[in-house]
């Protein structure tokens, strides 16, 4: 099993794609002993040591190391993790309910901002800043080269929106918080 990785613009987080689905839909992520009862994968990296955080997708996994772990160390057993909690056949996530809370909402909105979003926008000099959620549509502020930037609109429609939308279904739109004014 080949599973594909990727740096973020934060040296802290570390992106893995595996090569099969691993949730029919949203997302979820795993920062507390609590959470953790809901994933045996995410409780195993975290068994691991150095491990903050871990936000668990359809497609990837967004790994965020505390400050003092090293990367040449953890990258390979979190592959070895993922490899072995996969050929196992276990489920990811345990009693997932069916639809989300606004606070989970909320949580996944950031999560994949930070984790997906933020680092594509960054490539290209800009950045982009969550500012609220209400009746269906997100509000954030494009800085940085996205702020003005002809092109923002497309790239809230045709980027940030899509992928908001395919991971979290509540959600009914994405505008820039300009766009209210």
């Amino acid at each position: 099993m080949i599973i594909e990785t990727q740096s973020t613009p934060d040296l802290d987080i570390l992106n893995f794609f595996p090569p099969q689905k691993l949730l029919a839909d949203n997302q979820f992520e795993f920062v507390d002993s609590k959470s953790l009862r809901r994933s045996p994968l995410a409780e195993n990296l975290f068994d691991l040591g150095g491990i903050k955080s871990v936000l668990i997708t359809t497609d990837m996994i967004s790994v965020t190391k505390e400050k003092d772990a090293d990367w040449k160390n953890l990258k390979p057993q979190i592959l070895a993790e993922i490899m072995d909690f996969l050929a196992s056949g276990q489920e990811i996530i345990i009693n997932r309910p069916e639809s989300q809370s606004e606070d989970n909402i909320l949580q996944s909105i950031i999560s994949l901002l930070n984790a997906r979003i933020r680092p594509a926008v960054h490539k290209d000099g800009g950045d982009i800043r969550f500012h609220s959620f209400k009746d269906g549509i997100v509000y954030v502020e494009m800085l940085g080269n996205c702020s003005g930037c002809p092109y923002a609109a497309r790239t809230l429609k045709d980027g940030v929106e899509k992928i908001l939308q395919t991971y979290i279904p509540e959600i009914k739109a994405v505008k820039n918080i300009s766009e209210k004014k």
